[in-house]
């Protein structure tokens, strides 16, 4: 897992955390040219910065409308980030030197298989090509399905232009979109009601936030899910209740005015954008104090290992929710589905969680205090920034400079993953077999 280089060990963390780095540099670069931007001269650096992280770390949150602040350059510029960051930047890089005919060596091939969260370092070239030929491969054909609708209203060039970076955004769950031009910031909310649009999007956020290992068990053993790995099992379960559990609840309580047959598909929509997309067809304000607090616990979790989802994932929901089943029944390990769950996934998964909700809560407090914001606006955005799904309440470019880098720390970690910056900055430390004297706490 490490390279040696003299006396220098690079880990595949820090690898990993400085090719995100490296690619929102370029690309905070690449928008700050005259030609990225519509208005004169060029976008402050700030604001460039802040829509390169936002769209390598494929979150969503924006300061500039991304239909009227920049030009056909600065938007596929944008895309280009959304693919890259999407897909991971490791995959990308890999994929590049697979092409230009370079050898893959086995430090390379680990750090592969670091990026996209797979069991091992075996096949893994083969698993990155079909990862990177699907992806491709989707995201055509959900701009294809998409052009019926685009191109009667934007006419050939621009409609097909809005499909495929509607489907790019969608699949890579960034959320970007390219409907301002009229009402500034509005989202997808001209299409609530569009059945094309909404079934399209809602298949390409999932099938993005799944996981490309659980491409791999569908490829392999298609309906038989006994078959699945057991990590392929859980992200499927845990996936469906945390698209079941919010539909009902905006079904039932978050728009009682609205005639029931009209409700199921915004409901439907928002509940699968909820934890990874960002795309919104309703007015998030008139949510109740209730339905953004549902809102802001699902944007945390995120989507699923190695997806293109950031967020904690589903697994370590499911984890925390097995680890503590296991301690109500006075079980010694943790089990799921007739397998036993290592100690170091718990206490992985109890770190992880402690790590995104003091970061969470700790950067809302900072944000509400300094903007003189209500506290449960600021955790919205914070919660919808470390769990890069990039949903908003309206405050994303009214906020000042600090809350703004606040912002782009916190897309940053949601999208690598917090342990993996922690591990990046660690140095290797060489394992011991000594252990402390054990001492008993009482908790509880």
């Amino acid at each position: 897992m490490e390279k040696a280089r003299g006396k220098r060990r690079v880990t595949t963390f820090q690898i990993i955390a400085a090719g995100f780095v490296a690619l929102i540099l370029i690309g905070t670069l690449l928008l700050m040219l005259p030609a990225a931007s519509r208005q004169a001269g060029s976008v402050p650096f700030a604001d460039c910065l802040f829509t390169a992280t936002s769209a390598v770390c494929v979150t969503g949150l924006v300061v500039q409308n991304t239909a009227t602040c920049w030009t056909g350059f600065g938007q596929a510029v944008i895309l280009l980030l959304i693919q890259v960051g999407g897909m991971g930047v490791v995959t990308a890089a890999v994929s590049i030197a697979f092409l230009a005919g370079k050898r893959i060596g086995l430090f390379q091939r680990s750090v592969m298989q670091e990026s996209i969260a797979a069991p091992q370092v075996g096949g893994i070239v083969k698993l990155t090509r079909f990862i990177v030929l699907t992806s491709l491969s989707i995201e055509a054909i959900g701009a294809a399905l998409m052009l019926p609708v685009f191109l009667p209203k934007f006419g050939p060039a621009r409609g097909i232009w809005y499909a495929v970076f509607h489907s790019v955004s969608a699949f890579c769950n960034a959320g970007f979109d390219l409907m301002g031009t009229e009402i500034p910031f509005s989202s997808l909310t001209g299409y609530a009601h569009s059945v094309p649009v909404n079934l399209v999007l809602i298949a390409l956020i999932t099938v993005g936030g799944i996981g490309f290992l659980v491409w791999n068990d569908i490829k392999q053993h298609g309906i038989h899910l006994k078959r699945y790995r057991l990590q392929s099992r859980i992200v499927l379960a845990v996936s469906a209740i945390l698209v079941l559990v919010p539909f009902l609840w905006f079904f039932f309580f978050e728009m009682p005015e609205t005639p029931a047959s009209r409700r199921i598909l915004p409901s439907l929509f928002q509940s699968v954008t909820l934890r990874t997309a960002g795309f919104n067809t309703v007015d998030l304000d008139r949510m109740s104090g209730a339905g953004k607090a549902v809102m802001i616990l699902w944007m945390l979790v995120g989507g699923s290992p190695g997806s293109t989802a950031g967020g904690m994932k589903t697994t370590t929901v499911a984890m925390l929710f097995l680890t503590a089943w296991a301690v109500f029944r006075r079980k010694n390990a943790v089990e799921c589905l007739g397998r036993r769950i290592s100690d170091e996934t718990a206490r992985n998964a109890i770190a992880i969680l402690t790590m995104y909700f003091v970061l969470f809560f700790t950067a809302g407090l900072l944000i509400s205090r300094i903007e003189s914001l209500p506290l449960l606006t600021c955790l919205f955005e914070t919660a919808s920034a470390v769990g890069t799904v990039g949903l908003t309440l309206g405050i994303t470019s009214e906020l000042g400079m600090i809350s703004r880098g606040i912002l782009v720390v916190l897309m940053f970690l949601g999208r690598v993953g917090g342990l993996t910056l922690i591990y990046a900055a660690q140095p290797v430390r060489p394992q011991t077999g000594s252990a402390l004297p054990l001492e008993k706490i009482t908790v509880g």
